[in-house]
């Protein structure tokens, strides 16, 4: 990414989100599911309805997928699972909430207890493409969060966006958020939605295979910029009070920091807020170039 010059000129930045934002695409690990060649489709009133209703111990939570499936409403397709969480996971932590990848096999069942089964517990790769699906869990909120859980046709046609509920952590002895085999099931709609934890090896198979390795670097500033804008979301009117009131430090110091800042996209497509500096100079920073109080929690993940 080619960073902005110090002391370069600007246009007059404007209060709204830019046109070339960032966004995964499906190059690194799209997942071989049924149906997932369908653009992924968002809608920003989902989102508002988020921003408008959420309580402060659950608004980042809920916000944040939301806003990156109404972001990359048509971009990509449905089935860029992995590229989904790893970007996720970037801009949960970003915004000081921890989130952690979870392989997963899922079975759908409708009312008439008829049902399909995707993903797979021993998940593998053909090519640069893996054969499963992946959520994330975030530890501190004990919330589970499918993003792309759309790509599922029996799902997508009730048109609710991502799946966000709460599930029950227990360390396991090898260290993950929850046991192999554990179960979280969800209702959506008429559907029942019944997640089944894969063993750590199916987390492996992500994380330490060569294609997740190249694009770390990507997620992660597609991460920085979907965080962006959702602490752009966050410190508007009506809503930045209960953000204020959410449990993550880090959160609450960057809306200190960006305060009504204005913001805009430069040439690579990265958000970047105009803050001053000692010496009363605009200086244009991302999010992760802003600079914090010393003792602000570091971003997630952490080494």
């Amino acid at each position: 990414m080619s960073k902005q010059k110090r002391g370069r000129k600007h246009r007059t930045p404007q209060k709204r989100a830019p046109r070339d934002l960032s966004v995964p695409r499906p190059r690194a690990a799209a997942a071989v599911l049924p149906g997932g060649g369908l653009p992924l489709r968002g809608s920003m009133d989902h989102t508002a309805r988020m921003l408008e209703h959420a309580k402060p111990d659950q608004l980042v939570e809920l916000v944040l997928p939301y806003l990156w499936v109404a972001l990359a409403d048509g971009r990509v397709p449905a089935n860029v699972c992995v590229d989904a969480c790893m970007t996720l996971r970037n801009a949960y932590g970003q915004l000081g909430v921890r989130a952690e990848l979870l392989p997963v096999d899922l079975a759908i069942r409708n009312k008439d207890g008829d049902g399909v089964r995707y993903g797979s517990l021993t998940p593998s790769w053909t090519g640069t493409s893996w054969n499963g699906h992946c959520v994330l869990v975030l530890p501190n909120s004990q919330r589970f969060v499918d993003a792309t859980v759309e790509q599922f046709d029996e799902v997508r046609e009730i048109g609710m966006g991502p799946m966000v509920g709460k599930v029950a952590l227990s360390l396991a002895g090898d260290g993950s958020l929850m046991e192999p085999g554990a179960q979280v099931v969800l209702q959506r709609g008429d559907l029942v939605l019944t997640y089944t934890v894969a063993g750590p090896q199916a987390l492996a198979s992500i994380v330490e295979h060569p294609e997740a390795v190249a694009h770390a670097d990507g997620h992660r500033r597609t991460g920085v910029n979907v965080a962006s804008f959702t602490l752009v979301a966050l410190r508007g009117e009506g809503v930045r009070g209960r953000a204020m009131q959410a449990p993550y430090p880090r959160l609450r110091a960057l809306l200190r920091a960006v305060g009504d800042a204005p913001y805009e996209a430069d040439e690579a497509g990265d958000v970047r807020f105009c803050l001053l500096d000692q010496d009363g100079r605009e200086r244009w920073l991302r999010l992760d170039e802003i600079p914090l109080p010393a003792t602000t929690p570091a971003a997630w993940p952490r080494p």
